[in-house]
């Protein structure tokens, strides 16, 4: 029972006196289990066909939100970047924002094919930056290309694809605006987690900044990037839902 007392003590100690990176696991975590709080909440403020891409926003966040718990406990323990719990977290939910795509171009005539090719490159892109950043320094710049390609691939979808095909024919406003924030995420925002890889020591950007601050960015691009996503989900959803009704009552 000490031994607890004193290590959770040790976790606030770090946490009070000023260390980034456990602060930004304890704000990670409770930024994203408000959000999944918000998300489940409001899925009854939208019409049918919006509430499961609600309920996918908030499976994101919320399945986010564990893995933030355990990985906050594992960094405050140890000291070291919790790199498995955060793939283990990544490989849940990166597919399940590519759900999100799917489930926001549904209404306007998006397919299965095009998920089920979302969902293969974001596996592709994951499971390849993992064993990558655990397999040794001599391999990680090959795996690195090949995750790559994954990620490359979900950028042609909602910038040429499938995806950016529907968001232009479907007449949608609300749509449009998503979808030109969403590429702001895929470029900018999801650009982080290639650069904190290539920052890794024999990689392309080895010595660019210290790797003790990779969790830092992931931490802070994390609650940017999921909450965000969720968030422009859930305007389009209010916005179509509002004028669904507004149609109704004219």
């Amino acid at each position: 029972m000490n031994t607890i007392l004193t290590a959770d003590l040790v976790g606030l100690d770090k946490i009070i006196n000023s260390d980034p990176i456990a602060i930004t696991f304890f704000i990670g975590y409770m930024a994203m289990f408000a959000s999944a709080v918000f998300f489940f909440v409001e899925r009854g403020s939208v019409d049918g066909k919006w509430k499961t891409s609600l309920l996918v926003s908030g499976l994101i966040t919320g399945i986010a939100a564990v893995h933030y718990y355990y990985m906050r406990d594992f960094y405050l323990e140890t000291g070291q970047s919790p790199t498995a719990f955060r793939y283990v977290d990544w490989t849940l939910t990166v597919p399940l924002m590519c759900v999100e795509f799917y489930l926001l171009t549904k209404p306007f005539g998006a397919k299965g094919a095009t998920l089920f090719k979302l969902i293969v490159a974001s596996l592709l892109m994951l499971v390849t930056g993992y064993i990558g950043e655990t397999s040794g320094i001599e391999n990680n710049i090959m795996w690195g290309i090949i995750s790559t390609i994954g990620y490359l691939y979900i950028v042609y979808e909602v910038f040429a694809g499938d995806v950016a095909k529907l968001a232009k024919t479907s007449n949608s406003p609300a749509l449009g605006q998503a979808m030109f924030l969403l590429k702001i995420f895929i470029t900018l925002g999801w650009s982080i987690y290639p650069i904190g890889y290539m920052v890794l020591p024999g990689n392309l950007l080895s010595g660019a900044f210290e790797v003790s601050s990779i969790d830092l960015f992931y931490n802070l691009a994390d609650a940017i990037n999921k909450i965000g996503f969720g968030l422009v989900i859930y305007s389009v959803a209010i916005a179509e839902t509002a004028k669904n009704k507004n149609a109704v009552v004219a």
